[in-house]
């Protein structure tokens, strides 16, 4: 049978438009008025005296499971001054939403860095200091009891200190085998003592909304100190019976704290 041209014509537009209008689906779907999802931020975790950021290696793993963008930062431990600006300058090569977890004297550090960046989104606490303007790591530590058993070494950048590797699983890591406390002692890295003399300039938590995972097994920061200091920067607190190396002996605990101030 023969099409005529206006016969053919229609045809050919109805095809078109049907083309067209399958082409366009995912386009109105897309157009609906709901706003895009935002992208999750990435995870900067930044460790404390007497550790590494491998110490964050079961949290990163979760994360990483989880859906997340992390880096672990090796914090330097020579003063939170000096601390502040490498965490920062490390900052400010992370583009989009950041939060920021601070274990231990890692903490001061992250509550100093956190406002010279744009897109800290929030701030994560886990048994950590988080000094307020003027305080000094040494001053809040006077008030946790017992005193740590340190061992101070002279080197060229002034005195570095150490956890004695014999009181390291009691101070530091009690919830741990032998085995894992005792590697941890072997490999944890001195502070200078700068670390604990500095003051802290910046209050972060002022503007930015905080988290605290308060290890209520802790004997390196009191627990009554870490809620003193949680309270007052108005975080969001969470408790574990846990000692003070969480991140290894509860990482589930830990990760999902730090989920919560991502969402």
């Amino acid at each position: 049978m023969r099409i005529t041209f206006s016969r053919r014509a229609a045809v050919v537009g109805a095809t078109t438009l049907a083309l067209l209008g399958a082409a366009a689906v995912p386009a109105m779907a897309m157009s609906t008025g709901k706003p895009a999802p935002s992208p999750k931020p990435t995870i900067v975790l930044v460790h404390g005296a007497w550790a590494d950021s491998s110490s964050w290696n079961p949290v990163m793993q979760r994360l990483r499971h989880d859906g997340y963008q992390v880096r672990a930062i090796a914090n330097p431990l020579q003063g939170l001054t000096s601390d502040t600006a490498y965490v920062t300058s490390y900052l400010a090569t992370i583009k989009g939403p950041k939060v920021l977890v601070g274990h231990s004297y890692g903490g001061a550090v992250i509550t100093n860095a956190a406002t010279a960046v744009p897109d800290v989104k929030s701030l994560v606490y886990i048994a950590g200091f988080i000094p307020a303007k003027g305080e000094t790591i040494g001053e809040l530590a006077a008030k946790s009891t017992p005193a740590l058993p340190l061992v101070s070494t002279q080197v060229p950048g002034g005195t570095e200190v150490t956890i004695d590797p014999a009181q390291f699983r009691t101070a530091f890591a009690g919830d741990l085998d032998k085995d894992a406390a005792a590697n941890l002692a072997a490999a944890q890295r001195p502070a200078n003592t700068n670390a604990v003399t500095d003051p802290s300039a910046v209050e972060g938590f002022r503007s930015i909304p905080s988290w605290d995972l308060l290890t209520r097994k802790d004997h390196a920061i009191n627990p009554e100190l870490q809620r003193f200091m949680a309270t007052r920067a108005h975080a969001r607190i969470t408790e574990v019976d846990a000692s003070h190396a969480v991140m290894l002996s509860r990482p589930d605990a830990v990760t999902k704290i730090i989920e919560q101030a991502a969402r």
